[in-house]
């Protein structure tokens, strides 16, 4: 492709932000949404955009009818999580909380639940958790049809649990919270210490798949994926004002992490990222068509012998010639050491200057563990990915 080919994608990516769906009570966040429609090289009147996840259900006018569909529509490591798909239907009617004896109705009480739920609400809403939420294994938290905010409170500790789906839920200025008692099972209920304030935490969890959620300034990370947690799916979320965005590992020493595959696949990382998008330890990380529109240190960085496979990305590094770069090592024996990492760059695309630095022997081997799709080329990104972020979902429409 030509340098003139780039600087037009480039401008055509930033040219085409609109606002998402208005969300109650608190200005909307910026939803990135492509102004070609999907119907671009795919043959006239086709809904289908290329992106494997959203052509699996969008198409369906009767979308709310069918919403145990989006269960077998996952993709990548975190493909097999099913959430509450072979439970029944909870609404959650209540935005108020108790997080030692919630009452039937609200969030707290859906998630701590032994049996598989599909969790989805019956109106706006915006909770305010008085501490973390707490979730049981074999749940969907499905925001799909109203705007729902988890904010301006502890947020969400996915620990020691699987088969999770948390989908379309603006997450938000988190905060910490804890010394207190919190309920995680309808029979059980613990002292907690002080969390750390993520937007959402995954704990020595596997089989999760977060998708097309809104995720902005929280105090610590707006998603950390540590203690061996494995199997797991990011994948069509928007991200904006925020400093330490995603860790993939718990410390450099805790080897259990070796075994994490995380998958992080056609989000949109905007305006006011600085780092950590993600940083990584030890495990395998397929990175794979997210556009990246800027970061203010770096976006990709890891240490302890993490393997990055990165492609089919947009990179849009910034105006300013300090954070050109996209990746950072840390390393005790600098260079000698992290050249020896496999990271590699394939298919992406480098624009406005943007740099990354590949290490490693260069092998198709030695990714093979950090392959959990087929990546599509970046250069068709603005037709793959017409939206992320929380949909604007009406019923009896397609979404």
């Amino acid at each position: 492709m030509s340098v003139v080919c780039l600087v037009y994608l480039a401008l055509f990516i930033h040219a085409h932000l609109s606002f998402a769906r208005p969300i109650a009570r608190i200005s909307g966040p910026i939803q990135w949404r492509m102004i070609k429609n999907s119907t671009d090289g795919l043959g006239g009147g086709s809904c289908r955009t290329g992106n494997p996840i959203d052509d699996c259900w969008r198409c369906d006018p009767d979308w709310e009818s069918n919403r145990k569909v989006l269960a077998d529509c996952a993709i990548g490591f975190g493909r097999n999580a099913i959430g509450g798909r072979d439970g029944e239907y909870y609404i959650v009617t209540r935005d108020d909380d108790d997080p030692k004896d919630p009452s039937l109705g609200m969030l707290r009480h859906a998630v701590i639940q032994e049996e598989p739920l599909w969790i989805i609400f019956d109106h706006d809403m915006n909770i305010k958790l008085k501490e973390e939420l707490m979730m049981n294994s074999y749940k969907t938290i499905d925001g799909r049809g109203f705007n729902v905010e988890i904010s301006n409170g502890p947020c969400i500790t996915i620990q020691s649990v699987t088969n999770i789906i948390i989908h379309g839920i603006y997450i938000h200025n988190c905060v910490q919270a804890g010394n207190a008692v919190v309920t995680d099972s309808p029979h059980h209920y613990q002292l907690r210490g002080i969390s750390d304030g993520d937007g959402i935490s995954v704990f020595g969890a596997r089989d999760i798949w977060i998708d097309h959620c809104t995720l902005a300034k929280c105090h610590d990370g707006l998603i950390d994926i540590v203690y061996g947690s494995t199997a797991i799916t990011i994948s069509n979320n928007y991200m904006f004002q925020h400093n330490e965005v995603m860790l993939m590992g718990h410390n450099d020493d805790f080897v259990a992490d070796k075994n994490m595959q995380v998958t992080i696949a056609f989000n949109y990382f905007g305006e006011g990222l600085v780092q950590r998008i993600p940083r990584c330890r030890h495990g395998y990380f397929h990175i794979v068509n997210n556009v990246y529109t800027g970061w203010e240190m770096y976006a990709i960085g890891g240490s302890a012998n993490p393997t990055i496979n990165s492609q089919g990305n947009v990179f849009i590094a910034s105006d300013d010639e300090s954070t050109k770069e996209v990746t950072k090592r840390e390393s005790p024996d600098g260079s000698a050491e992290w050249k020896k990492w496999n990271w590699r760059s394939d298919g992406d695309l480098l624009l406005n200057g943007a740099e990354f630095t590949p290490s490693g022997n260069g092998t198709s081997g030695s990714y093979a563990k950090a392959s959990s799709m087929v990546a599509r080329p970046a250069s068709l990104l603005t037709n793959i990915m017409p939206s992320a972020g929380v949909l604007n979902c009406n019923i009896g429409q397609k979404c």
